[in-house]
């Protein structure tokens, strides 16, 4: 800091890293360390990257504002306060701003409630061309607590480190492992969570959710990789991490409406997307009705549990076609008939959607002998250029059925692009190989961009929804 930078005795700063705009500070010389006003303090992170969290009220006249903040933990220290109280306290390091000039602060967290200020900045904080002037205040710019209002209006919210939480049964997976290497790369602390070993208590007061007998902290966000087999217990741990107000990347609502393919062809027909034709049956005896309905053979069936092609069958002839839906009848199973697009020759396209944008896509084609695309059944990709009816079905699609990371899988036919299928745990690997982009960093800040910051009272919020509606 090359300028002179004349401070009173109390002075408005802010504290940027923590998207904290407007903080009235003292400037105390007689203390030596500077001291921040933090509730909830919770430690989180490794040994190697140690990560605090905290609540903090900027507005010691209105508690409705929250802001959560997060940030490295430098040292923990004890501290005698003013009146000789010592303490064991985190010290975090951030920028502090106060009349346009910028510099780097060592603070430690303690609760300031009942101080008439909530940050005190000690004289090791003040670098060389700060002076200080006790008997005046306010000698740079003033700010306001309204700046906390337009920030929450807007939404922006500055990064801050996250704890994010990966619900998943293949904790090493090529998708999973590639998410932490793009969450810790942004400085976030990232945790895999096997779905299977959570279990819940539910009540109004406070609910948890459970792992390995103690009850897991709170995270920012949860990444859902709930496979098929586990879809209905993944769903329930999902939904106890929304009522305990986690941002869940995909909601289970969203990923219910996904994986019963019946529903997601129903709600896409809803918003008049194309898709091939398509019967539903279990018990009726008219297969020929049945088979009618999507224009005759050849037909798919595919079992609505089917998942990576799997229970997917290609019936090239009326007569088999008629034999399959009798077998499957006969299982008592649920299952769909569709109309075979043949123009589309063995291939189709995957469109990876994350926060209404298509951030990827490829072209994937059957091995010979073989018409289901899917990676796993032997398929190959490659990189391909979406038309803009493609581009737009598949964001459609993916906002139909509420997800904020979709794989949409698409059919290039006669008649425009016919969706397939719509994944909420879509691979990463076939993906990010085909077309070389980095998919993982896209979703984690897909997170950043959605996880709140700054919070208000639900009484507030209702009074401005009640507000509005008038």
């Amino acid at each position: 800091m090359s300028e002179t930078l004349n401070l009173g005795w109390e002075e408005w700063a802010a504290l940027p890293d923590l998207s904290l705009p407007a903080i009235k500070t003292k400037i105390d010389t007689g203390a030596r360390t500077s001291a921040l006003h933090a509730i909830a303090i919770e430690p989180f992170g490794t040994e190697k990257n140690p990560q605090v969290r905290f609540i903090m009220h900027p507005d010691p006249d209105d508690p409705t504002i929250e802001v959560i903040c997060s940030a490295k933990v430098v040292d923990r220290r004890m501290v005698t306060s003013s009146n000789g109280v010592a303490e064991s306290r985190y010290v975090i390091r951030t920028n502090i701003e106060i009349g346009g000039h910028t510099w780097p602060v060592d603070v430690s967290l303690t609760n300031r409630e009942t101080m008439g200020y909530r940050m005190l900045i000690g004289r090791s904080a003040l670098r060389k061309g700060v002076s200080v002037t006790p008997g005046k205040s306010f000698l740079q710019p003033l700010l306001n607590y309204d700046l906390y209002k337009k920030r929450y209006r807007k939404g922006g919210q500055p990064p801050r480190p996250l704890r994010i939480g990966i619900l998943t049964q293949e904790p090493r997976n090529y998708s999973n492992t590639r998410m932490i290497e793009a969450a810790e790369a942004r400085g976030h602390v990232i945790e895999t969570i096997t779905t299977s070993r959570c279990f819940m208590a539910i009540n109004n007061q406070q609910p948890e959710v459970h792992y390995d007998g103690t009850a897991l902290p709170r995270y920012d966000a949860i990444i859902p990789r709930i496979g098929s087999k586990i879809t209905f217990y993944g769903m329930a741990v999902v939904r106890q991490f929304e009522s305990m107000g986690v941002y869940c990347l995909n909601p289970a609502a969203a990923i219910g409406n996904s994986r019963d393919k019946l529903l997601a062809h129903q709600v896409l027909s809803q918003y008049k997307l194309g898709m091939p034709n398509t019967a539903f049956a279990r018990s009726s005896r008219d297969t020929q009705g049945i088979i009618d309905l999507v224009g005759g053979a050849p037909v798919v069936v595919k079992l609505l549990e089917s998942t990576q092609g799997k229970g997917v069958i290609l019936a090239e002839t009326r007569k088999a076609a008629t034999a399959l839906v009798d077998a499957f009848r006969g299982l008592d199973a649920h299952f769909l008939v569709q109309e075979f697009v043949k123009e589309a020759k063995g291939s189709d396209i995957r469109c990876f959607v994350v926060d209404g944008i298509v951030v990827g896509s490829m072209m994937r084609t059957a091995k010979a002998g073989e018409f289901r695309s899917n990676i796993h059944q032997g398929g190959t990709a490659k990189k391909i250029r979406l038309t803009k009816e493609e581009r737009v079905t598949a964001v459609k699609a993916a906002k139909a059925l509420r997800l904020n990371v979709a794989g949409v899988d698409i059919l290039r036919s006669d008649t425009g692009p016919k969706i397939l299928e719509v994944n909420s745990s879509p691979g990463l690997k076939g993906i990010e190989q085909a077309t070389g982009k980095d998919i993982a960093t896209n979703i984690i800040q897909c997170i950043e961009n959605n996880v709140g910051t700054v919070f208000h009272s639900p009484v507030k919020k209702a009074r401005k929804r009640a507000k509005k509606k008038a």
